[in-house]
């Protein structure tokens, strides 16, 4: 099943995927994808190692140049747009892997990433004091407020999770691409990312999650994406998906 075509016009559109094909030298990653991305909405995308989500996101931030298809950002062609551009559109995203800077400290990656939102969504939060900012960051992620000094190479995996998304929220994104977002982390430290998510969610930002925990992705997401060796196989609610415990086994391996 894929996502029925919405027009890139729409401004509640924030993320129109159409058809996309994207390869790797001969190997073809992304078949044919359709994908979007509704304000407001928080998406599970799913699936085994090496189905293609990483590929998929990197397509979308201009990472990956894909062969053929269409990415539209706020209804603009932004296909194979440099990744700062795609930024500049009001979309964040945090990589597996992190990527943060290791030689500055908590309060230097945070304050290096910041500035105002330019999209009228960002404006209009702004206006109305929901924006984020360097306080409300540390606010959110209380464990950063302890480490301001730290260097980015001193935090444990978790804080530099941490770290990673309060840097994203700091450029005041429409959207938040979360990949692996509690890949490696402790139990404990993983429930605090999921509550971060979801604060995130209540803020109205939307959201793009991957994650191999499904049972803590369905309990945030509005929509669950899945996909299976380039090509998406399920597009539903939580609910729908859960009352199909044969794709879960079928396609996630529970």
């Amino acid at each position: 099943m894929t996502d029925k075509h919405v027009d890139v016009k729409n401004t509640d559109t924030l993320i129109q995927v159409e058809g996309l094909n994207t390869y790797y030298g001969a190997s073809h990653i992304l078949r044919g994808v359709d994908f979007r991305v509704q304000r407001g909405e928080t998406i599970g995308l799913m699936g085994r190692n090496g189905m293609g989500k990483s590929t998929l996101l990197k397509s979308i931030m201009g990472l990956v140049k894909p062969s053929s298809g269409h990415v539209h950002i706020m209804g603009h062609d932004m296909t194979g747009s440099a990744p700062y551009k795609i930024a500049q559109m009001g979309i964040a995203y945090v990589p597996e892997g992190r990527g943060i800077f290791g030689s500055l400290s908590v309060t230097e990656n945070l304050i290096m990433s910041a500035r105002a939102g330019t999209t009228p969504a960002a404006k209009a939060r702004a206006i109305l004091g929901q924006d984020w900012h360097y306080d409300k960051v540390l606010e959110t992620f209380p464990r950063l407020k302890e480490r301001l000094k730290h260097g980015g190479q001193q935090l444990s995996g978790g804080e530099q999770q941490m770290l990673t998304i309060g840097r994203a929220l700091m450029t005041n994104p429409d959207v938040l691409i979360l990949d692996e977002a509690t890949e490696g982390l402790a139990p404990l430290i993983a429930r605090e990312i999921w509550h971060i998510c979801d604060v995130i969610r209540q803020s109205g930002i939307s959201s793009i999650i991957v994650d191999k925990n499904w049972k803590h992705v369905t309990q945030i997401t509005d929509r669950n994406v899945i996909l299976v060796k380039g090509q998406i196989v399920f597009t539903g609610s939580s609910a729908e998906l859960l009352a199909q415990p044969e794709l879960l086994t079928q396609h996630l391996g529970v």
